[in-house]
């Protein structure tokens, strides 16, 4: 951007919501007419135009680049170029194969923080309507400068942040910035310099919506000074953190690059020193022991498995953008949720009415249609919301939430609000105002005047004398309904206090004086955004697996916690503000961030920081979120879940998940399947790592020994790469274990192999490696044919995979029952397409040349089956074990 950006700065920390308008058209060294084309053009080179910096983006190459940055990925390409050195170009070729579809998939998944940052940008005003040099202009939003007067009319996006002059009735939609449900009521007077963005009722900002009023605002800051501004260079600064799986996995490549560099160089070491083997052989037998120990199959059979889960979330109404986050989801210990539209309907619903006889809930048998009757009448008439209605869609109704909902309770108790307002024509009206906070609308009755007055209970309720009942009015003990409004406040509710006056003759002045008085109260109506009934299940169903869940919300405190105590998160009287939050220190913030379950009147920064503090205790955070206000914390989370109905494009951008139906449900359901797809992934490994250790192995005891080799390099890596993927695959498609949301989250300092499983991979790998290696030597000793003996040393392998694969589709549990056996069709599948590969390996005479393979007799398969099968027991026999391990660790912490 050109010009003086620092001077721009200065100008935009000036507390401007807490100066007067006077004040800030002098500060800002300008009139109420507007500036001169010759200052709007010296002003433009000073400050820039009015539009988002650009970010460098990545170019296409680095994206695909960065794709390749893994080591897991570099040892997958020091296998094909070790295969490539033996000659084998189709084993090259299709590990070649594995890391382009790696890369590609996560080419096209990447690349969210651009993206959101121009979505923010997007949100800018395209035109702006200012006065300049006293008289009206429509102009591109780009050229507005600080200093300009911006005229805010209705259905107008403000195109900057603006300090108002003037405001009649106007109501600002700041949702997507700040999170608060419902449009704010503007005023002109001056509010506290420490008002959270929230409440600085005299500014509005760029990238809001006017929905009613008029008003007129000096511009104070353009661009990146811009609350807006401020947030995308909050989002370019957040830094994106790695899933844990994706650490898992590069932790798991280092270890396994360590070890097998090390065990190959000592291995042929000792072959040189030990046996007098040349140099040569011994190098190439490094390099079958690296063949033997990388498992080439992972990532490919890491990234199916959550493409499958990607498809399944899809059906549940959850959108993945980033491929690595299915998995993250099933490690989340922590929710922050905004409130507005995920844990709440987003619709403002009349809950309660207090009325002279008492209390009444909306839709309760105790609140009878007749006992709100003159309530609904009246409120049908002082309203400026408008009902549409249409055959196949029903009654809609439009206009601002508060008014919507009151004309929603009005047809619910049958009146026919068209009709009415036909009836009863408006002659005169008092628009809402935040200085008089009232609404007044003047109708002719036929016979006389009707005024209806609606507006905040301390505002109205001052202005009658008398209150009405079901026999007549009688006077109004004005202490006793203050006493009511109170009450019902304290439960969160938003409050409308609702009065009128009839008059038989004459005609009624509204405008003079200090407004309408000798009023007869109606009664007071609460109206709330319920909590959505699923999302109440929801929360309930997270906690009790061990997620928190927290409420992070633009709304206000109190109304805050009420939404937070009928959703479950306890019975706080009110919600942690942002001001409160902007105090703490380090220490306090981070303890209020653990133990405090809701947040309200919160900036983005604030929101940022709950989810840094949160991280830092070492939780695995996802965040919700609709808004522009929620985009650093969406990046920032470990799971970013974004509104695909009412988010904004820069918060769907930023997040990893969108929900399409916006419901926090969705979430907790998502949560289940990610835990699902966890374990299928653990499985997976936990199924290859035997066998790659056991071929390993091997190779290191022939060189150890002095013997040929039991396997060669290209039959280890059709083991690897065709029978041992193929297998793991199927575990891909278990379905949920029983226990998967009745267990607390794991760790995110976890390791990929669950504690007490590494001993059961190395059991299963001993046991292969014996029952291998005896065949093998027993035909040797027997003076089989070298190629034989290695033949039916490859099937003996592939015959204690498919026997593992069965005990390797449960964790813990026993899989030695009619759903451990055949509960997932794809096993048997795969067995069946294993079964036709190595008899094709066996026989066919292109697969003898390319791998030097034999035919074997039926004793020889017989032989395999009866060395391979004690594999089951060994694995279900540790089952066992652990499983009474656990037992007993439970019995002792209970006594």
């Amino acid at each position: 951007m050109a010009g003086d950006n620092g001077a721009n700065l200065r100008e935009a920390e000036t507390a401007w919501h807490a100066q007067t308008a006077e004040a800030t058209l002098s500060g800002l060294a300008t009139s109420a007419d507007g500036l001169e084309p010759a200052e709007v053009e010296t002003r433009l080179e000073r400050y820039g135009e009015n539009r988002q910096r650009p970010p460098r983006r990545r170019s296409r190459l680095e994206r695909l680049a960065s794709q390749f940055h893994n080591l897991l990925i570099y040892l997958l390409l020091l296998a094909a170029m070790i295969t490539a050195a033996l000659g084998h170009w189709i084993d090259t070729g299709v590990i070649i194969a594995v890391v382009v579809i790696n890369a590609v998939i996560g080419y096209i998944q990447e690349g969210k923080a651009e993206t959101a940052m121009a979505a923010i940008r997007g949100l800018l005003a395209p035109e702006a309507s200012v006065r300049r040099g006293g008289q009206r202009q429509n102009i591109d939003a780009t050229r507005v400068v600080p200093g300009d007067i911006l005229i805010l009319e209705p259905g107008a996006k403000v195109a900057a942040d603006v300090r108002l002059i003037t405001a009649r009735g106007l109501a600002v939609d700041e949702s997507a910035l700040t999170g608060e449900s419902v449009p704010v009521n503007k005023q002109v007077d001056a509010v506290a310099a420490n008002a959270g963005l929230g409440d600085r009722l005299s500014m509005a900002f760029a990238g809001t919506l006017v929905t009613a009023g008029e008003g007129v605002g000096v511009v104070v800051a353009t661009a990146e000074q811009t609350q807006l501004g401020r947030v995308t260079e909050m989002l370019a600064q957040v830094e994106t953190l790695t899933t844990p799986l994706l650490r898992h996995l590069d932790r798991l490549g280092r270890q396994l690059a360590v070890i097998i560099v090390a065990t190959g160089a000592l291995t042929a070491l000792a072959g040189v020193l030990l046996h007098g083997f040349s140099p040569v052989a011994m190098f190439m037998a490094a390099v079958g022991l690296a063949v033997a120990a990388i498992p080439e199959g992972l990532p490919a059979i890491v990234t199916i498995t959550l493409a499958l889960g990607v498809r399944r979330l899809a059906a549940r109404n959850a959108i993945v953008r980033r491929l690595p986050a299915v998995e993250t989801l099933g490690a989340v210990t922590v929710i922050c949720s905004d409130k507005t539209g995920t844990l709440t309907r987003n619709e403002m619903t009349v809950q309660e009415l207090q009325l002279a006889d008492g209390l009444h809930t909306v839709g309760d048998a105790a609140a009878p249609g007749g006992a709100a009757m003159p309530l609904a009448r009246a409120v049908a008439l002082c309203t400026d919301a408008a009902v549409q209605r249409d055959q196949a869609a029903g009654i809609g109704i439009s206009g601002d939430p508060m008014e919507v909902a009151l004309l929603h309770l009005a047809e619910s108790v049958g009146v026919d609000v068209e009709d009415w307002r036909t009836r009863y024509p408006r002659v005169d009206s008092i628009p809402f105002d935040s200085g008089h906070r009232y609404m007044a609308t003047l109708h002719d009755s036929g016979q006389g005047q009707w005024l209806v007055v609606k507006g905040a209970p301390e505002a109205v309720v001052p202005r009658c004398d008398r209150v009405l009942t079901d026999s007549g009015t009688v006077a109004l003990d004005e202490q006793a309904w203050h006493r009511h409004a109170e009450q019902m406040a304290a439960r969160g509710l938003r409050l409308l206090a609702v009065a009128e006056r009839r008059s038989d003759d004459g005609t009624m002045a509204i405008h003079g004086g200090d407004g309408p008085t000798a009023l007869v109260l109606i009664g007071l109506v609460a109206i709330i955004d319920p909590p959505r009934p699923e999302a109440i299940a929801a929360v309930a169903a997270s906690q009790r697996a061990g997620i928190q869940v927290k409420m992070i919300t633009g709304d206000h405190a109190v109304t805050a916690a009420a939404i937070g105590r009928q959703l479950g998160l306890g019975d706080e009287t009110r919600g942690v503000t942002g001001d409160e939050l902007e105090a703490m220190d380090d220490d306090t913030f981070r303890r209020t961030a653990r133990e405090r379950k809701v947040f309200a009147r919160v900036s983005p920064a604030h929101k940022l920081r709950l989810v840094e503090a949160l991280q830092s205790d070492a939780h695995v955070v996802a965040m919700t979120g609709d808004g522009v206000n929620d985009a650093p914390a969406l990046k920032r989370a470990d799971v970013g879940v974004s509104m695909g109905r009412g988010g904004t494009d820069a918060a769907r951008e930023s997040s990893e998940i969108v929900l399409a139906d916006d419901n926090f449900a969705t979430i907790e359901a998502a949560i289940h399947e990610g835990r699902v797809i966890y374990d299928n992934i653990v499985k997976s490994i936990l199924f290859i790592l035997p066998t790659n250790a056991a071929q390993a192995l091997l190779l290191v005891i022939a060189v150890l020994v002095g013997i040929m080799l039991p396997v060669t390099p290209v039959q280890i890596l059709w083991v690897n790469m065709i029978t041992a993927v193929t297998l793991a695959l199927a575990l891909a498609f278990e379905p949920a274990e029983d226990d998967v949301m009745a267990r607390p989250p794991r760790s995110a300092a976890a390791t990929l192999i669950p504690s007490g499983m590494g001993v059961r991979v190395l059991l299963v790998a001993a046991l292969m490696l014996a029952g291998t290696l005896a065949v093998f030597l027993r035909e040797q000793a027997l003076g089989r044919d070298l190629a034989e003996a290695r033949t039916l040393a490859v099937n003996t392998l592939v015959l204690f995979e498919v026997w593992y694969l069965f005990s390797a589709r449960r964790l813990q549990t026993s899989a030695l029952n009619r759903s451990g056996l055949s509960g997932n069709r794809y096993v048997l599948l795969s067995i069946a397409v294993i079964i036709v590969a190595q008899l094709a390996f066996t026989y066919a005479p292109p697969m003898q040349v390319l791998f030097d393979t034999r035919p074997i007799g039926a004793s020889d398969w017989l032989l395999a089956l009866v060395v391979s099968l004690p594999v089951v027991v060994v694995a279900e026999g540790h089952k066992a074990w652990q499983r009474r391990c656990h037992r007993r660790s439970a019995e002792s912490m209970r006594s």
